[in-house]
């Protein structure tokens, strides 16, 4: 009798909702197999959506930017941090309300879309402060910001994300920049963005998506973000987080599955399944012992992270792992981070 072949990952989800940063890009740069995956997944009927904690530009700026690294995009496959701050503001203001934005224009932009009045200086009329990333952000509009925050302005913040992945590396985020403000004015934010779940259930929710699947490489943001919303989660380590990393995260933001990049995304792919102190994942398998976890396969094999993934899920599912991976010999082993 034939073996019917696993599923892929396009078999098993009917909607990819794609972080940027760090997944399909870094800056300028495309990430490789990320633009063939886009396009595999549209020609088989799957919905695709954007989903950006990124403040600096629009959606059709960022369909644009897209573009430049190989994927097409149309601006109303995007949900952003900007489109979902702009709208929360709007249901606690009263139309036209004065919003200071400590941000770039393609912010301010999204503030007018939503019927508000963007200004870049404090003054009397100012309710709101809606503070997002641009390169061009300096003290003077933080300084406005901090007075308008410490006369008791609604602070929202578009995503608390402290790095953001460039080509050059890992530069400063909007979060670094909401640190400045919080540290001068003792306030806190309300978060639009992810890890907050609302920009995943409201792509869920406007595309029909029945079963999505986040994709993301941040396991603070897109990770976590995916748990809080009740969905599944692939962490890409083509961007911030590693292997290490999501194996002995917190359970909020343990990801469902890891993959190196984005080139297996139609190809078979086996499920673990959990039996007891065992995990299997196709012909590889894991074994809880005494917190420890002996592998059968190699510590680099995706198909073996799985297992090793649904069995912290069993096991280690109220608290971070803090036991080794051992081989069978019982010598510890590391998975390489990328």
């Amino acid at each position: 009798m034939t073996r019917r072949p696993d599923p892929s990952l396009l078999d098993l989800y009917d909607a990819l909702l794609l972080d940027l940063d760090g997944t399909l890009m870094h800056g300028a740069r495309a990430i490789p197999h990320a633009a063939e995956a886009v396009q595999t997944a549209r020609s088989v009927g799957r919905t695709v959506v954007f989903a950006t904690n990124n403040a600096s530009r629009t959606p059709q700026q960022a369909a644009e930017h897209l573009a430049v690294v190989g994927i097409d995009a149309e601006p109303e496959e995007f949900v952003t941090s900007p489109q979902v701050a702009s709208a929360l503001l709007a249901q606690r203001l009263d139309p036209g309300a004065s919003v200071l934005v400590v941000g770039g224009p393609s912010l301010a932009e999204q503030v007018r879309d939503a019927g508000l009045t963007p200004v870049e200086t404090d003054s009397e009329d100012v309710v709101a402060v809606v503070q997002g990333w641009s390169p061009d952000l300096g003290w003077a509009r933080l300084a406005e910001g901090a007075y308008a925050i410490r006369r008791g302005a609604l602070w929202m913040a578009t995503n608390i994300d402290a790095t953001l992945p460039t080509e050059r590396g890992l530069a400063p985020g909007n979060g670094s920049l909401v640190a400045a403000l919080r540290h001068a004015t003792g306030a806190e934010p309300a978060v639009a963005g992810k890890p907050e779940p609302g920009m995943f259930e409201v792509a869920a929710r406007d595309k029909g998506a029945r079963r999505p699947l986040i994709v993301g490489d941040r396991l603070d943001t897109d990770i976590e973000g995916a748990v809080r919303a009740g969905m599944d989660s692939l962490l890409v380590l083509t961007g911030v987080d590693g292997v290490e990393e999501a194996l002995r995260a917190d359970p909020i933001r343990r990801p469902t599955f890891v993959l190196p990049d984005l080139a297996e995304i139609a190809a078979p792919f086996p499920l673990p399944v959990v039996d007891g102190d065992s995990a299997r994942c196709g012909d590889v398998s894991a074994v809880w012992a005494d917190g420890d976890i002996v592998l059968r396969g190699t510590a680099d094999d995706p198909r073996v992270l799985r297992a090793v993934l649904a069995l912290l899920g069993e096991r280690s599912g109220d608290a971070a792992w803090g036991g080794r991976l051992l081989d069978q010999g019982g010598t510890e082993v590391r998975p390489a981070s990328r």
